[in-house]
């Protein structure tokens, strides 16, 4: 189970799932906002639309009042006034309620009998006594409703404010288009940025597949097969890519044919002063009565074989420190005295070839955590160009304190 999943998530972290999760953010995140924003210019337009109708409705109702009544003018016919509204109120056209309120606030009439006989003097209804018609949208109870305003005007008089016509009609059907349209909106958004996701998906794998290919060389080129290719055909960045990873791998094996070659000449190097060393030595153990003279001869034979074997030896230090950026340090305790004394007497063949007295002086035991071989090196260098560029008949002072 747990290979299973680990499988599963190496595939959703593939660079065309990227790519699919990329695109499909990328793309729906701007056709979200874009539905959003146009959702709202759709319900601004609605809403415009519908408070110019319901103003032509309330305009509409005011004229019918005006000419067919003079109730808020003269107080006759109360009857027929309010029959009339009624009816307005039930028609098809307007179906809507109709509240009329006389100069003072007072609602003389009211469709739904609910207002009827009190005073009804909120914002709209003053502006609109005050000749400033008005539609406003309010949502109660869960309803939206615009409510539109308009004053009833004398028409023999056109100063004289008879009263004020308030319609209050549902425009749920205005939301219920405006939700429908958003989903819709919101729904088209996430296909498009789904099928964007896909095909960027399924286009990947032109960029994918030279990736995969190169990564199966390198695979290879990293076990020891440095002579693997990548093959890619064109001339984008992948093939250049391609082109400069065959010129590293042209490189690397001519590196590593260097290596061999050289470790070839070194072992060979090695093994012929080795063999001379030892016929040399073995010469000499085995004839007696030696002259001193052949001892010589034999003596700087060996000692020549060994100044090879260092050379040899250098020269492999040398490829070692290429290979390697820091230096392993092997850090342990040393007796500084005994060291420098050893170095000293290993010396002194050398500084008695000059007739150079080497003296040495020590205040007190000095125990120090060094790496033993490279301070012996160190130390040795030191001493060796003392003896080296101090005049014959002088004196070497090694002091340790």
């Amino acid at each position: 189970m747990v290979t299973i999943l680990k499988i599963k998530l190496k595939w959703f972290h593939s660079l065309r799932w990227q790519l699919f999760v990329l695109f499909f953010l990328v793309s729906a995140i701007p056709f979200m906002f874009f539905s959003s924003l146009i959702t709202e210019k759709l319900e601004l337009y609605f809403l415009e639309d519908s408070k110019a109708e319901w103003m032509r409705q309330a305009n509409l109702v005011v004229s019918q009042i005006i000419q067919n009544n003079n109730y808020l003018k003269e107080g006759t016919n109360y009857t027929v006034f309010t029959n009339k509204i009624r009816e307005l109120s039930q028609s098809e056209e307007v179906n809507a309620r109709i509240i009329v309120v006389d100069a003072l606030g007072y609602v003389v009439a009211d469709s739904s009998r609910i207002d009827l006989n009190t005073t009804l003097l909120n914002t709209q209804i003053f502006n609109a006594l005050n000749k400033k018609n008005s539609s406003e949208r309010y949502e109660k109870d869960e309803n939206f409703i615009m409510s539109t305003a308009v004053s009833i005007i004398d028409k023999e008089d056109n100063d004289k404010v008879l009263g004020a016509v308030l319609l209050s009609a549902n425009i749920n059907d205005i939301y219920k288009v405006l939700e429908e349209m958003e989903s819709q909106s919101y729904f088209l958004s996430l296909m498009a940025s789904l099928i964007i996701g896909l095909l960027s998906f399924f286009s990947s794998s032109i960029m994918t597949r030279p990736i995969e290919t190169l990564m199966r060389v390198v695979q290879r080129v990293t076990n020891g097969q440095l002579d693997q290719k990548v093959k890619l055909k064109g001339k984008g960045e992948m093939a250049e890519f391609a082109n400069a990873f065959n010129h590293m791998t042209e490189q690397l094996q001519l590196v590593d044919q260097s290596r061999q070659e050289f470790v070839s000449n070194v072992s060979h190097e090695l093994k012929t002063p080795l063999s001379s060393i030892k016929v040399l030595t073995e010469s000499l153990m085995c004839e007696e009565d030696v002259p001193i003279e052949m001892y010589k001869e034999f003596f700087y034979d060996i000692n020549s074989e060994v100044d090879r074997l260092n050379v040899i030896i250098t020269d492999l230090l040398l490829l070692a420190k290429l290979d390697r950026t820091e230096i392993m340090l092997n850090i342990s305790e040393t007796h500084l005295n005994n060291l420098v004394e050893s170095i000293l007497k290993r010396l002194s063949p050398l500084a008695k070839q000059k007739n150079i007295t080497l003296m040495y002086e020590a205040n007190k035991e000095i125990y120090v955590e060094v790496d033993e071989i490279k301070l012996t090196l160190a130390i040795s260098n030191i001493i060796e160009n003392g003896i080296k560029y101090t005049p014959e008949c002088g004196q070497v002072k090694v002091t340790l304190q």
